[in-house]
């Protein structure tokens, strides 16, 4: 494959380039730099300005607000955005329901629900996981009734990232509790304000509420909120997994973590040498940037062979940049780990500032004290979006045919 970038291919690159440099709010990208949370509206501002700018949803059909780049195109949108370090547009929103919605959607949702999507005047969550059905999600308990023009919807979502901000959340629910498990399940969007929905907080182990309960008590939805037909939501749920899992390898943000490592540990001392001359350290730091050029040629690779594949079925092979990007991402975060050393622990998360005391003796830099509950926090990333088992079976089943 021909790897070096055409000449409108570098132009739209340093385009991209230009508007975020232009455009982001310098706290928004210190935050970003320091891995600290973003607020709600920081979050919304700048994906309203990429929205302006028409960029919110590059990769959605030309008629609901997409651009129609290319596939090269896109991914170096992402890449940029990701090392700059910029906001990723909300993925419950761009990546997941949007496209949903889009492909297999009525009229009137996409009338109703695609434009406020991609400005963020509706936050979405996604309401997939429960207690017991989390990597096995055939296997979710949560039942819509039908009554009427109405479902009636009971269960216990769980994990549900930023549901404490969102207005509307997009739910796997049992339709027809008879039939085969994979085959009795819809996709219902919900109005979070509805009677019913109740939101309970869970704080994680990095001290971030981050993620949440939903529980779900006699919920009336509307039957126009079910997206495609009933009992086959879980056609659409593949779908829009196939579309995480290519996202969730983050190789940009990983070439950005990766960068800003190498220049703290040549000015970390080590004795009289810098961290970074140290050569099981070095090793260690070369083989991760090994691994995440070869991630980045099989991305190319696959984005390109998608031009050709039905849109509707997902590629398996995304399944092997969700297991690789992940598997570096927490890689990574084992390096600025060490990098740290002693002063990543204890931590009080999100607490202390550049040059405040530290437990340990001294004063702490603003990267050391966000190292220790990033590390915590990225141990999901191998988890969501299917864990990485499921990804290693879906491997050996669709690619090796094992």
């Amino acid at each position: 494959m021909e790897l070096e970038l055409s000449a409108k291919e570098r132009a739209f690159r340093d385009e991209v380039r230009s508007f975020i440099d232009t455009t982001l709010p310098a706290d928004v990208r210190a935050a970003m730099v320091g891995g600290r949370p973003l607020s709600k509206l920081q979050i919304v501002e700048w994906q309203r300005a990429l929205n302006r700018r028409g960029w919110a949803v590059p990769h959605w059909p030309v008629e609901y607000g997409g651009t129609g780049w290319s596939a090269v195109e896109e991914y170096l949108f992402q890449d940029e955005m990701q090392q700059a370090p910029a906001p990723q547009p909300l993925p419950f929103n761009v990546d997941m329901v949007g496209p949903v919605i889009a492909r297999f959607g009525s009229d009137a949702q996409r009338r109703r629900f695609l434009s406020r999507a991609a400005n963020l005047d509706d936050w979405w969550c996604q309401g997939f996981s429960e207690p017991g059905a989390g990597s096995d999600l055939a296997s979710l308990r949560t039942t819509a009734r039908a009554d009427g023009d109405h479902y009636v919807v009971n269960g216990h979502k769980i994990w549900t990232t930023l549901a404490q901000h969102a207005d509307w959340i997009f739910c796997l629910v049992r339709t027809d509790p008879s039939a085969k498990k994979q085959l009795g399940i819809s996709f219902l969007l919900i109005d979070m304000k509805s009677p019913g929905v109740t939101v309970r907080p869970i704080i994680t182990i990095g001290g971030e509420h981050e993620v949440n309960e939903v529980l779900l008590a006699d919920v009336r939805v509307p039957r126009e909120n079910l997206v495609g037909e009933e009992n086959k939501g879980w056609d659409y749920a593949k779908y829009l997994l196939g579309r995480e899992r290519t996202g969730i390898a983050r190789i940009g943000a990983s070439k950005e973590r990766l960068r800003r490592l190498r220049a703290l540990a040549a000015a970390t001392r080590l004795g009289d040498a810098a961290l970074l001359d140290d050569p099981g350290f070095r090793e260690r730091l070369l083989a991760v940037e090994l691994e995440l050029k070869a991630l980045e040629i099989t991305t190319l690779r696959i984005l390109t062979a998608a031009r050709g594949r039905d849109g509707s079925k997902p590629d398996p092979a995304s399944s092997i940049l969700k297991l690789k990007g992940t598997e570096l991402q927490q890689a990574i975060t084992e390096l600025f780990m060490e990098l740290g050393g002693p002063y990543v622990l204890p931590f009080e998360p999100w607490s202390r500032s550049a040059g405040e005391p530290h437990a340990a003796g001294g004063a702490v830099d603003d990267w050391v004290a966000c190292v220790a509950p990033t590390y915590f926090n990225w141990r999901k990333v191998s988890i969501y979006g299917g864990s990485n088992e499921v990804q290693r079976n879906i491997i050996a089943k669709a690619i090796l045919g094992l």
